[in-house]
């Protein structure tokens, strides 16, 4: 029995756990997260209006044309809340589709409280009850790992996931990130340790995800968590999945590379949008493999 699923492996009523349906996934439909970043540069480049209109059109298409064959979906939240309940709607619409289509929908939320807050962030996103329940969500553990419990154990029960901000791809992120603590470990090997720790004992990969740019060169923490490493920066910010051995090392099977506009740039049409996906896919595949 172990912390990943109290229930024990196989035992009558266990909750299938996030990592073990996320191993699935990429094992079948290639390692890579697609990210749905509707903001208005690139609503207006698919010829749509920036309005409730053109956001609800790019996110169906998004959704037809690629919840059926890539392994994650990451719509972010931000660029659906801007238009309040009326984007909301559509991003819970979003939700349902792609994971009917069988994605894996990861929130690209990125939050983070303490106490009773981050407990009703946590019912928003990891409990099955809620209408926008997903396979995971991204969270920020700047406020100490210990003000993730709510989401973490809420997580557990679910069978979902949770991604941990570790490194960032943003320049910013260093000033906080790569600060050190009284034992000479940088902030962010703090956070990967305690990673490891609630991964520990699972199979075939836990639960809880850091996420650490690929384009940071060597990383110089150790990602050996037991759980997926999600990867921005692949395409418009100029990392390539060919880069990934040399960021994630002996951990690069564990890495869930996320493109956006190096995909949505390929819309409206949905084969383009396929076919850039397979692309991405195929590569990252080669690079984690060595072909």
């Amino acid at each position: 029995m172990t912390a990943e699923n109290p229930a024990g492996a196989g035992s009558p009523g266990a909750v299938e756990t996030f990592g073990a349906r996320l191993r699935h996934a990429m094992d079948t439909r290639g390692p890579l997260c697609v990210g749905i970043d509707p903001h208005a540069s690139l609503l207006h480049a698919w010829g749509l209006g920036d309005d409730i209109g053109g956001l609800t059109a790019f996110t169906r298409t998004v959704v037809d044309a690629l919840a059926d064959r890539v392994a994650v979906l990451k719509p972010q939240s931000a660029f659906y809340e801007r238009f309040g309940s009326r984007g909301i709607a559509v991003l819970e619409k979003a939700v349902e589709e792609a994971r009917a289509a069988g994605a894996l929908v990861l929130m690209d939320a990125k939050r983070g409280d303490i106490g009773s807050t981050m407990g009703a962030y946590a019912a928003t996103y990891l409990d099955k009850d809620s209408p926008l329940f997903c396979d995971a969500v991204t969270v920020s553990p700047y406020l100490g790992f210990g003000s993730l419990r709510p989401a973490l154990d809420a997580a557990r029960v679910s069978g979902a996931g949770v991604f941990v901000l570790a490194l960032t791809s943003n320049p910013e992120g260093a000033e906080v990130q790569r600060a050190t603590v009284a034992d000479g470990r940088s902030l962010a090997q703090v956070m990967l340790d305690h990673m490891a720790a609630e991964n520990a004992g699972a199979t075939p990969l836990g639960s809880v995800g850091a996420v650490v740019g690929a384009t940071l060169g060597d990383a110089g923490v150790d990602l050996a968590i037991n759980g997926p490493l999600l990867a921005p920066g692949i395409g418009a910010q100029g990392a390539t999945p060919a880069d990934l051995p040399v960021v994630f090392g002996s951990a690069v099977g564990n890495v869930v590379p996320s493109v956006s506009r190096g995909v949505l740039r390929h819309g409206p049409d949905a084969a383009g949008l396929r076919e850039s996906a397979s692309r991405f896919a195929d590569e990252v595949r080669a690079a984690v493999s060595g072909a």
